[in-house]
């Protein structure tokens, strides 16, 4: 089925609209704001299964943060982590590149530090 000139513009500026929406917002956030003081779990899904990580917050950011779980393999997926873990607390802030080679991994845990944020906010 050949797409119409009209409808090829369509979604050409759909697309456009898209890419410039996740280039604003980042992934998975990119949030730097007030949090409630406190030790927060949060969880995300990796590679062989969940990770769980917790977070403590001072209203202004991150102090620190520590894995508690999680079935990745030692290399490279908990090796990602602890890279990414070390990014997080020097940046304060989870819109970071995956790690190559660990991307499952690495997203599992952003995820996760980013849910334990979003309860950090929520209170």
């Amino acid at each position: 089925m050949a797409v119409t000139k009209p409808r090829f513009l369509v979604l050409l500026f759909l697309c456009g609209l898209s890419a410039l929406i996740f280039a604003c917002t980042g992934w998975p956030f990119s949030r730097r704001t007030n949090f409630t003081p406190g030790v927060y779990l949060g969880t995300g899904s990796g590679y062989r299964g969940m990770i769980q990580v917790r977070v403590q917050t001072s209203a202004t950011g991150i102090d620190d943060v520590a894995i508690v779980s999680h079935q990745e393999s030692n290399y490279p997926g908990l090796e990602a982590m602890l890279e990414l873990m070390e990014q997080v607390l020097d940046t304060g802030d989870t819109d970071l590149d995956a790690i190559s080679g660990a991307t499952y991994s690495s997203r599992g845990f952003l995820w996760a530090v980013e849910d334990a944020l979003e309860k950090a906010r929520r209170r």
